[in-house]
C-alpha cells in the first residue's frame, strides 16, 4: 500500500493523532522528495512496532545505545514506502526474534516524536522530528533474542504495568498506554 494513501486512511482517536496527521500529511506535500530519508534534517518518516506478547500481558524493549533507557524498537524508511515492511525488519534485527508477526497490519499509531541533538558515530546530528507510523506486533515469550550491540545494550520483556512515570518520561508513558490500549481493543 502506498504509504501516504495509508496515513491518510488512520483514523485518529484523539486530538493528538489528529493533529499529528494533518502536520505530517502537510509536511509530506511539501516534502515528498525526501520525507523518507534522514537527508531531511527536520524531520523524517520513521516507524516503529510495538512488541507484545500474544496475551498482550507483557512488552518487548532494548535499551537503546543512544537514548540509554528502555523503548520500543523501530527505525527509518530510508526510502522505503513500505513502513509495515520497514517496523518489522527493524523489530527483527534489533531484537533478534525471527517469530515476531503484525497484530494487525493497519497503522496503530501516529506520533511527531522530537529527538534532541546527540552524537552518532562520530558524527552530530541536530534536533529534528521523527514522524513516527507505529504498528502492533506480537511473539511468543520463549523466542530467543540477541542485543545488537551497535544499537541495544539488553533486550528484555517488561510486564505492561511497568509502564509508570518512575521508570518513563511521561511522553513515552502515554505513548506506550495508548499502544497496549490500541492492541487489547483487538
Amino acid at each position: 500500500m502506498d504509504f501516504i494513501k495509508e496515513i491518510s486512511a488512520f483514523i485518529p482517536r484523539c486530538e493528538q493523532e489528529e493533529r499529528d496527521k494533518k502536520n505530517i500529511l502537510d509536511f509530506i506535500s511539501h516534502f515528498s522528495s525526501n520525507v523518507l530519508l534522514r537527508d531531511n534534517e527536520i524531520a523524517h518518516i520513521t516507524s516503529s512496532g510495538f512488541i507484545m506478547n500474544p496475551e498482550l500481558t507483557k512488552v518487548l524493549l532494548a535499551h537503546h545505545n543512544i537514548m540509554k533507557t528502555w523503548a520500543w524498537t523501530g527505525g527509518h524508511a530510508d526510502g522505503d514506502p513500505d513502513l509495515l515492511h520497514v517496523a518489522l525488519k527493524e523489530a527483527k534485527e534489533e531484537t533478534g526474534v525471527l517469530g515476531i508477526r503484525p497484530l494487525q497490519p493497519a497503522i496503530a499509531s501516529l506520533d511527531i516524536l522530537p529527538v534532541f541533538g546527540h552524537w552518532k558515530n562520530g558524527r552530530y546530528v541536530s534536533t529534528h522530528l521523527h514522524l513516527s507510523i507505529a504498528y502492533l506486533f506480537v511473539c511468543d515469550e520463549d523466542q530467543a533474542f540477541h542485543i545488537k550491540p551497535d544499537e541495544n545494550t539488553g533486550i528484555a520483556w517488561f510486564d505492561t504495568d511497568y509502564f509508570t512515570k518512575e521508570h518513563f518520561n511521561e511522553s513515552d508513558v502515554y505513548l506506550y498506554h495508548k499502544l497496549i490500549d490500541r492492541a487489547r481493543e483487538k
